[in-house]
């Protein structure tokens, strides 16, 4: 029996994001740039940025979207939310300390933007002072670009990168009768997330067990376990809990993405292929009556666009 979709929305709030395109020799190499640079990125409660691999593309991946350079590569963003002070300053030191230290020590790894607009950092000048003097500019691939000599060989990357307004916080909760089904549903959901282009989900493998909630008992706390949907404190909190009789655990995945309508899309498409899993009774959402975000992201595609 197919789980029930909640009548409800995933509350999301605006971020500011930057879009690289990071290449290497084969896939090996590339996946170690990719899960460098974009290590403790999962939530932006205790991480400098959210970030992760949207897709796959070149050879090996989606070979409509060809690589500068012929090679393997892979698309990442980097997510920041619209709020925090001096975000574009942020931003960019995001970018500058990821892409030097994971990227550019990759071997055999190149990193290419894909936002062109106005304004954007001049990052390419920035990290090859790297060069100590040596490096200089080029046109490689029909690009400008930096070339930063390296004991391995040499360091490829766009001169300028581009930066614009996306969404964070799309979300989906799966309620099952146990951790091995929650866990399968929200994994088939990871599996057509990958499937739409322009989305990310930023936990680790996809998937958060530790959803959250605004606010703590301890005042040194912004953000705190969500306590009303822990299957093990059901007992403890009595009538407080909202974990349904015979739920033994809920995942949930985070979505970000390029802009609110690719978010919905991508949620559509997560609820589709997780609806039938077996062991799920329920699919949710968080949201906080519009205090977090103002972005929201409906389970029933009829009420997107609606403001219901």
């Amino acid at each position: 029996m197919a789980a029930i979709v909640d009548d409800t929305y995933a509350e999301a709030f605006r971020s500011i994001y930057a879009e690289v395109l990071i290449t290497a020799r084969d896939r090996t190499w590339l996946d170690h740039a990719c899960h460098a640079a974009t290590g403790h990125a999962s939530s932006s409660i205790f991480c400098d940025c959210e970030a992760a691999v949207d897709r796959y593309v070149g050879p090996g991946g989606d070979v409509s979207f060809a690589t500068p350079d012929d090679r393997p590569g892979a698309i990442v963003q980097f997510h920041l939310p619209r709020f925090k002070k001096e975000r574009e300053k942020l931003l960019e030191k995001v970018l500058l300390q990821r892409i030097s230290q994971n990227v550019l020590t990759c071997p055999t790894a190149a990193c290419f933007n894909l936002l062109d607009t106005v304004p954007y950092f001049k990052l390419g000048r920035k990290l090859a002072y790297f060069g100590d003097g040596h490096q200089y500019r080029a046109e490689r691939h029909g690009r400008k670009v930096w070339v930063i000599p390296t004991m391995g060989g040499e360091f490829v990357m766009d001169r300028r990168f581009g930066f614009k307004d996306g969404i964070m916080g799309g979300n989906l909760w799966f309620f099952a009768d146990s951790v091995d089904a929650s866990l399968a549903a929200a994994e088939a959901g990871v599996r057509a997330l990958e499937k739409v282009p322009g989305t990310i989900a930023p936990f680790p493998g996809g998937i958060a067990a530790s959803g959250s909630k605004a606010g703590s008992a301890y005042s040194f706390l912004f953000a705190s376990t969500n306590h009303p949907f822990c299957p093990t404190l059901r007992s403890k909190l009595g009538d407080q809990s909202q974990v349904p009789e015979g739920v033994q655990s809920i995942m949930e995945i985070i979505i970000n993405g390029r802009d609110l309508q690719t978010v919905f899309e991508a949620t559509q498409a997560v609820i589709q292929a997780t609806v039938n899993s077996p062991g799920l009774s329920r699919i949710s959402a968080g949201n906080y009556g519009g205090r977090l975000g103002k972005s929201f992201i409906y389970l029933h595609p009829e009420r997107q666009g609606t403001g219901a």
